[in-house]
């Protein structure tokens, strides 16, 4: 099986515990079973009967996708947990993955309940699991893995393949008592295809999509701006002849008249100002570094004089 091994958008974690303790846990309670209680009492304890609603044994509810039928039924889902889970808790965050996988399982039992109501003990951890595989195939679709170590899919239809599957063999067994549970398999896959869907879900590609990238303002330091800057860009041709014709006004200006005891003539000071105003929105626009070196000089110019310099 291939994997990406981490994006830009990917937090970095190395080890994913929720994924770690519920495998231990089922673990846990297989040994137990094996060595203690066996598997009718252990079964008896914590999988879900179609009475239990009924003799408010309301924890089976939970319980059962902790138990399993047996060491292949245990090692094909736990197996199929780490494959797809610790990359969705990393990517998600223990807290929020733990959560997730626990209305998955809640909601395997809830579809469990309503198509086959008659049907034998639920156990095993496969509708949570499969809920995972779901989270898994909508954040990175693209990943490939062999079914049955044989054919080449990617995991978004392998997931579309289970869910059919389960689909029709819950049609198919309608009334079965005992076998494998695929209303619960198709409730955990609905269950975290409907998470994924609601607002506040924590779905990595939507998150994704709402975050806008910062603007890059470069290093240049911050600089006044005019609030009517949003003026057509058509004027901006303009500025180098406003430039052009300011310069040569200030430049007769100082060859009539001494600097310090004359006055700017009107016409040159508007100009000035214009040539300036059309400058601050070329700033506004494109930066800093758009402007030319007689642009640059014009604008020292001016700021001086407003100095009084």
């Amino acid at each position: 099986m291939s994997f990406a091994i981490a994006d830009e958008y990917e937090p970095q974690r190395s080890s994913a515990p929720a994924v770690a303790w519920i495998i231990g846990l089922c673990v846990a309670v297989a040994f137990l079973e094996a060595t203690l209680t066996g598997n009718a009492l252990m079964s008896g304890w914590l999988g879900y009967r179609a009475t239990d609603l009924g003799e408010r044994r309301l924890w089976t509810t939970v319980t059962y996708m902790f138990v399993h039928g047996g060491p292949v039924h245990l090692l094909f889902n736990m197996y199929m947990l780490w494959m797809f889970g610790r990359r969705v808790e990393r990517a998600w965050g223990s807290s929020t993955f733990t959560w997730f996988y626990l209305w998955c399982g809640v909601s395997g039992w809830a579809f469990h309940w309503m198509f086959t109501p008659r049907a034998g003990v639920l156990v095993g951890a496969s509708a949570a699991i499969l809920g995972v595989a779901v989270a898994y195939a909508s954040r990175w679709p693209d990943d490939e893995l062999y079914l049955f170590g044989i054919v080449p899919m990617k995991v978004r239809w392998l997931v579309v393949f289970l869910a059919a599957l389960s689909l029709v063999m819950v049609v198919v067994n309608k009334g079965a008592v005992g076998g494998t549970a695929y209303a619960a398999h198709f409730g955990g896959m609905f269950g975290g295809w409907l998470y994924l869907r609601t607002p506040n879900a924590q779905s990595i590609d939507r998150l994704r999509r709402r975050i806008a990238p910062a603007p890059d303002y470069g290093d240049d330091p911050p600089r006044a701006v005019p609030r009517h800057s949003s003026r057509p860009r058509e004027r901006e041709p303009e500025i180098d002849d406003i430039v052009a014709q300011s310069k040569a006004a200030m430049a007769r200006t100082r060859n009539v008249m001494p600097a310090a005891s004359a006055p700017a003539a009107p016409t040159s000071m508007v100009a000035a100002r214009a040539a300036v105003d059309m400058l601050l929105d070329k700033i506004a626009d494109q930066g800093m570094q758009s402007l030319s070196n007689d642009e640059r000089q014009l604008l020292d110019e001016m700021s001086r004089k407003l100095r009084g310099g």
